[in-house]
């Protein structure tokens, strides 16, 4: 069973920088993705990277501001986070695809989900 491991996340103020990392055994052929739940509200889609790493996809909210990105030979994938705003406050949650070869760019076709880690955007 793969395993989806997140770290990186805490407390920041607006218009500062955080770094997520997910340890993702397993899943160097599936494209891999990030989604956030902030409390009240659905999950919803971040970014999302094919499983060779060369096609990333964005929601609106963050191009421009975040970026994907993955190391296959280590097993992991990163959310950078830059200009940070409240409304990106959240628990964002590390998702794989549920079949390989995939290009990461339908929310549908995530499956596999770590326990989230907590991302704090306040002054």
């Amino acid at each position: 069973q793969a395993q989806l491991v997140e770290s990186g996340g805490g407390l920041v103020q607006p218009g500062e920088s955080l770094r997520l990392s997910c340890a993702a055994s397993g899943r160097s052929r599936y494209a891999l993705g990030w989604f956030r739940q902030a409390p009240g509200k659905e999950r919803t889609f971040v970014a999302g990277i094919s499983w060779r790493g060369t096609s990333a996809t964005y929601a609106d909210s963050v191009r421009g501001r975040f970026t994907i990105a993955r190391d296959n030979a280590k097993s992991t994938v990163t959310l950078q986070m830059n200009s940070l705003k409240p409304e990106d406050t959240a628990v964002y949650y590390c998702a794989s695809e549920t079949t390989p070869y995939g290009l990461g760019n339908t929310r549908r076709a995530f499956g596999d989900w770590g326990l989230g880690t907590q991302v704090t955007v306040s002054s």
